[in-house]
């Protein structure tokens, strides 16, 4: 992240909301737990790192501001998400759309 890139979503209304229900199923499907410092866990598996990787791909288009970190570990594929000073919500807005269904870690 740079500080010329500019901290703007450049999805439209429906863009946004067809996006968090995206985000909402891969959590519903595959989602374990986010821990309190907001890392989320999922499931290992081909299928769920393919979703994980396309929802970064699209919202690094989109949102080129927020940086994600997919890594896999002790047989869980862990995300983080962070954001520039000012852009916290949106980092947080996403991981709570990931988490709404599941618990901490």
């Amino acid at each position: 992240m740079t500080k010329d890139v500019p901290i703007a979503c450049s999805l439209g209304a429906d863009e946004l909301s067809e996006r968090l229900a995206e985000l909402r199923a891969i959590g519903r499907d595959a989602a374990l737990a986010v821990s309190p410092d907001g890392v989320l866990h999922f499931r290992a598996g081909a299928a769920t790192r393919a979703r994980l990787e396309a929802i970064i791909a699209a919202e690094s288009r989109c949102c080129p501001f927020v940086g994600f970190d997919l890594r896999e570990r002790d047989g869980a594929l862990l995300l983080s998400i962070s954001a520039p000073e000012g852009a916290e919500p949106v980092a947080s807005d996403l991981v709570s759309a990931f988490a709404a269904e599941v618990g901490a870690a």
